[in-house]
């Protein structure tokens, strides 16, 4: 195939790399698409760009269709702060051609060395918030909406690159009804009076409201421990608070506080969203607000989205407070099936999971390579 990379600037262009995913699984059951609008958003105006470079490519064959897309991303910010010189990609899409692959793919390696850097990583987006691991299990089932998807023959284009695993994260899913396991219930109770501790009793998004400076600082400290996560900056906060906590829903998440009221633990869970956005083909008009708000009040399954707990708590079992509530919540609602988020397969926080019957349903890996910084 004959085909030539460019180079995308303006929001125009933009939206036709964001296009381009829809062409390519037209015809895949299982692929999640992004709403166009939003993704042009998150790679455009995007508050990491204060700190971030990036540079984001098409391949175009002979009639300028579209073949493949990939965006190359260096946070000074990670590399400062794990002590590596690493350039990112993600947003990449191709077809099945080997060629495009490897011309994308080597085009931000270029482009890494001459920023300096010595290795190539990813999918990634710009900070732990974005969509990041190749799917590489699980290709049958539908993934979450904030969730990659791509064909099996991603995985092995990039092992022919000289690619090799960084890390995985595994998802599981569960019969959300299940019954409550003895011991999340016991624990639950007990935790709660030994450490005076209560649940947030909250309405809407806005009462949460007062304790979102405390809850992202408490996320920021959280999360330190997890592989390759960014501490947000006060604009990314405000960036993502701004989205995500108009999708929270107060009886699936739980926000753990103590005797002070202070937030030290954490469960958000969003109702699953990814077949209204499959309905919706990319675009809110004309009918896609319906299916997604129809699939935000009458939700039969849910996505298990983030928890965590202030490193001063861990180790002392809060996470079966908020396991507790959801599982209360989902026999109530009589809901059908849950979801986890992508958990890094170290992280031994999964080991909560063996008190529930759960099965494997996607693996997604970070891949690495090194830069042959001598080209």
């Amino acid at each position: 195939m004959i085909f030539d990379i460019r180079e995308i600037t303006t929001r125009k262009e933009l939206r036709r790399f964001c296009r381009f995913p829809l062409r390519l699984y037209k015809n895949c059951p299982q692929y999640v698409p992004t709403l166009v609008f939003d993704e042009v958003n998150s790679i455009f105006d995007s508050p990491c760009m204060s700190y971030c470079k990036r540079k984001i490519l098409i391949a175009c064959d002979q009639k300028g269709q579209i073949a493949g897309r990939i965006v190359g991303i260096i946070n000074p910010r990670a590399n400062q702060l794990y002590n590596y010189k690493r350039v990112r990609f993600g947003w990449f899409d191709v077809i099945e051609d080997f060629e495009v692959a490897r011309a994308l793919i080597d085009a931000i390696a270029a482009w890494g060395r001459s920023q300096g850097m010595d290795q190539i990583h990813g999918p990634l987006g710009y900070n732990t918030w974005y969509k990041q691991g190749m799917l590489v299990e699980g290709f049958e089932n539908i993934p979450q909406f904030n969730c990659i998807y791509n064909y099996a023959y991603y995985p092995g284009f990039l092992e022919k690159l000289g690619f090799i695993k960084e890390v995985d994260w595994l998802q599981y899913i569960m019969p959300a009804k299940q019954p409550i396991p003895d011991k999340v219930e016991r624990l639950n109770d007990v935790i709660l009076k030994r450490y005076n501790l209560h649940l947030l009793k909250w309405k809407s998004p806005k009462d949460f409201q007062p304790y979102l400076d405390d809850f992202f600082k408490m996320y920021n400290r959280s999360f330190m421990a997890v592989y390759n996560f960014i501490p947000l900056t006060p604009e990314e906060i405000k960036a993502n608070a701004g989205f995500y906590m108009k999708l929270i829903t107060p009886s699936l998440s739980s926000f753990v506080m103590n005797e002070n009221n202070q937030v030290v633990a954490f469960s958000i869970c969003f109702p699953s969203l990814s077949k209204a956005l499959q309905k919706a083909r990319g675009y809110l008009f004309p009918f896609g607000w319906f299916h997604l708000l129809k699939a935000f009040l009458f939700y039969k399954d849910i996505d298990l989205m983030l928890n965590g707990a202030h490193p001063e708590w861990k180790g002392r079992g809060l996470s079966s407070i908020y396991h507790y509530k959801t599982n209360h919540t989902a026999i109530k609602r009589n809901l059908r099936w849950a979801v986890t988020n992508p958990q890094i397969e170290s992280n031994h926080a999964i080991d909560v999971w063996k008190e529930y019957d759960t099965r494997l349903y996607m693996r997604r890996r970070c891949y690495i390579k090194n830069i042959d910084t001598k080209k």
